[in-house]
């Protein structure tokens, strides 16, 4: 049996109120905590989720970045991140769950999602600071969510992603325009290759690999990334890697050596020489300093 990268919970390992299919939940986030104490240690999961804070303070780390806890902030996670939190003043605030269909079970296309600049594959911001009369806005349509959710009207579930459609365009409303992404050929692109980048970071490594499946010159895909994100295509590249090299060293089941051989490294030390030259430690000094977080 191959080992798990890091626990990783699906809709059906929670408890809470969900749609009979499990592709959706919604809950207040002190209640959701309570009666889910095993998110409580640094954990992936296999949906969209989405936090929101009322009140609280700490720390929510999000793929090793720390956030600051605090009212008026809304977290969005994609599926696969790794995520855990520390409170030092108890939090409360919302929580939504969704999988990747539940979209198009409601007869709205999945790909709504790519319209929203905090669901972008790698670049997207993940948390937002609401401004007040945003998060008055927000509040009220999560408890709209909550109500609908527990009720037994017609068309239930296509009324709860009207409401998170609602939800979604709300936040990018009050995003500064510079932090959205134009619709155009240029960004259809970056898109494209960020997605590419998620579904084979562990085999393709060079930007002319992923400038051939693109149809363009590897000059022109460093040009867009410099252009949209300010780094090159290759450090792009880099990044997601070593994102899922940190993911991975999470799990202290696995050795040094099987997690260089899942991201296809030739060796080892080759592995390591690669994180080291990017974050100033080996490997194993990663996984000790993360033990003491």
């Amino acid at each position: 049996m191959s080992k798990l990268k890091y626990p990783t919970f699906g809709i059906g390992n929670l408890v809470a109120e969900k749609s009979k299919d499990e592709l959706w939940v919604a809950d207040r986030f002190k209640q959701y905590l309570s009666n889910n104490p095993h998110l409580q240690v640094a954990h992936g999961h296999s949906y969209y989720h989405l936090l929101y804070f009322t009140q609280g303070s700490g720390e929510h780390v999000i793929d090793f970045t720390h956030y600051p806890v605090q009212k008026g902030a809304i977290y969005f996670m994609k599926p696969g991140q790794v995520h855990n939190w520390y409170f030092t003043v108890p939090a409360d605030g919302y929580v939504i769950n969704f999988s990747d269909g539940f979209f198009e079970q409601a007869f709205i296309r999945s790909q709504v999602l790519e319209h929203f600049p905090f669901w972008e594959p790698m670049a997207g911001p993940q948390v937002i600071q609401l401004p007040a009369p945003e998060q008055k806005k927000v509040e009220a349509v999560f408890e709209q969510i909550l109500k609908e959710q527990t009720g037994q009207a017609a068309m239930n579930r296509e009324m709860m992603a009207a409401m998170l459609l609602q939800l979604f365009i709300t936040v990018k409303r009050s995003m500064p325009v510079a932090e959205t992404l134009p619709v155009s050929y240029n960004a259809t692109l970056m898109r494209n290759f960020q997605q590419l980048i998620e579904r084979n970071y562990a085999v393709l490594k060079l930007p002319k690999e992923y400038a051939a499946l693109l149809y363009i010159t590897p000059n022109h895909l460093n040009a867009l990334c410099k252009d949209h994100l300010g780094v090159s295509a290759g450090e792009l590249i880099r990044k997601r890697i070593l994102l899922e090299a940190k993911r991975l060293l999470v799990n202290l089941e696995l050795s040094i050596h099987e997690i260089a051989s899942r991201l296809n490294f030739q060796d080892s030390s080759y592995f390591i020489k690669f994180f080291k030259k990017d974050t100033g430690i080996t490997p194993e000094a990663f996984r000790k300093q993360f033990q003491h977080v």
